[in-house]
């Protein structure tokens, strides 16, 4: 099983060079979440302890959604960590937050907006659902979503270190002295919907339902769950997993999920054996899809989401991931075939969001940067290599022509998926296109200059 995967990514190791990165939103301090609230707006998670409203025309709210700096620890690999919205929240008002508190632990917080103003959470109105003892500095995991289910799943690390010294991944037994060590190295799921402490229940189909203490785990044998997320199309689970020294690994449980799966670790890094004392037999194991080797320069995956939206279709079905030290963006597909675009260098991507639409933006860390992930096979090498561009693309309400070698342009025709002519204009001096009477889609732009030659490129309108 483990030679048949590790074959497998030897033979599908191929360069695709289609995927853009458009420069979105600036100025955030150590972004480390992107997500939406069923909305237009995008929320900016920060280390230091703020969450911050990113608005569709990329301006940046100046008062906080809210701030908790003064809870967050920030050493290491702490922080404000990870940001999830009720799957009512246009009702109820609830979201939820993981962070470090000032004691180093992880604490799984509730908080409500403000009913009269969207913009603002109230900073008081905080409910701790969970606290949980943190050994180490680092391997804290940070990503809570929700699944299809609606209930809420909270990605734990192994506790920190480095070879999950203690083996709590492994671990199912309470330690008396520190019992909630027991979720460390662990998948949790918990129902939130309840009115009364703790303020959650423990669904029926837990793995370890009637075993106190333990009843949230979902899954064990993480090493660092950084960022996991769902496919919104299929409900399948994607977990990008941390690796040790050598191996990075993308984890997907396909739709109906199984609870109670064993991910492996600490026994196996990957496909590969690692400290295998103790352990159960490998055919009990869930090995991942694919593991990535820091021969390709990876150091620290981070997982991304599979693109459901509608603006690239080459996209579509497809998980994209990249990583700290490898500023590619890798390109999987359901069955485990993987590809990579071209490096963006002077990033370290640290996180991926989706907005309402489906549509995916990265995160990097170090220079505080939003961008917006595309598909540049948009434009064809003949449009661009005779000057002409539109922009911007996608379009909402028009889009610009624009032309760099002296080229005139006489008319400008679009046609749409089918080959119909939705619309002719002759250009004018602005070059201004309305697409207000378009329908959101795919379209060919096509220019004919005044010497009867045409250029061609698509066109998304949003």
């Amino acid at each position: 099983m483990k030679k048949l995967i590790l074959l497998l990514l030897c033979s599908v190791f191929s360069v695709a060079q289609t995927i853009s990165l458009q420069s979105f939103a600036t100025g955030f301090s150590s972004p480390l979440e992107i997500t939406n609230a069923g909305d237009s707006r995008l929320f900016v998670v920060e280390k230091g302890g703020l969450i911050k409203i990113l608005n569709d025309n990329g301006t940046v709210n100046t008062t906080p959604f809210l701030d908790v700096s003064l809870l967050v620890s920030t050493t290491s690999e702490r922080g404000l960590l990870g940001l999830a919205f009720h799957p009512d929240y246009a009702t109820n008002g609830y979201f939820f937050i993981n962070y470090s508190n000032t004691s180093g632990d992880t604490v799984i917080a509730r908080y409500s907006v403000y009913a009269a103003n969207p913009n603002v959470a109230n900073p008081s109105s905080a409910t701790i659902l969970m606290t949980i003892d943190q050994p180490y500095d680092n391997h804290n995991g940070g990503s809570l979503k929700f699944g299809s289910d609606g209930y809420l799943y909270i990605g734990m690390g192994d506790g920190g270190s480095g070879g999950d010294p203690q083996g709590y991944a492994q671990n199912t037994t309470i330690d008396g002295s520190n019992p909630s060590r027991i979720y460390l190295g662990k998948m949790l799921r918990i129902d939130v919907n309840e009115t009364t402490a703790p303020f959650y229940s423990i669904p029926a189909t837990n793995p370890f339902v009637g075993q106190a203490g333990k009843e949230e785990i979902w899954a064990i044998g993480l090493r660092n769950p950084w960022k996991f997320s769902f496919d919104s199309a299929t409900g399948d689970l994607w977990i990008a997993d941390v690796g040790q020294g050598n191996l990075e690994e993308i984890n997907k449980t396909t739709f109906p999920l199984t609870a109670g799966l064993n991910y492996g670790w600490r026994c196996y890094e990957g496909n590969t054996a690692f400290n295998t004392a103790g352990c159960p037999v490998s055919s009990s194991l869930t090995f991942p899809l694919l593991d990535i080797n820091h021969s390709t320069g990876a150091c620290s995956i981070t997982g991304g989401y599979v693109y459901n939206g509608t603006t690239y279709p080459n996209l579509q079905g497809k998980y994209l991931f990249t990583d700290y030290c490898d500023s590619r963006i890798g390109i999987v597909t359901s069955t485990g075939n993987l590809s990579y675009s071209s490096s963006f260098p002077g990033n370290n991507f640290v996180s991926f969001g989706e907005d309402v639409n489906r549509e995916l933006y990265v995160a990097a860390i170090n220079n505080g940067t939003i961008y917006k992930i595309t598909d540049s096979s948009l434009s064809t090498e003949d449009f661009e290599k005779n000057g002409f561009s539109v922009y911007p693309n996608p379009a909402k309400e028009s889009f610009t022509l624009s032309n760099s070698n002296n080229i005139i342009a006489k008319t400008i025709t679009i046609y749409d998926i089918a080959g119909k002519n939705v619309l002719t204009k002759t250009v004018n001096e602005s070059n201004i296109i309305s697409t207000s009477t378009l329908e959101k889609g795919i379209y060919t732009v096509s220019i004919l200059d005044i010497n009867e030659v045409q250029y061609n490129t698509k066109l998304i309108v949003q």
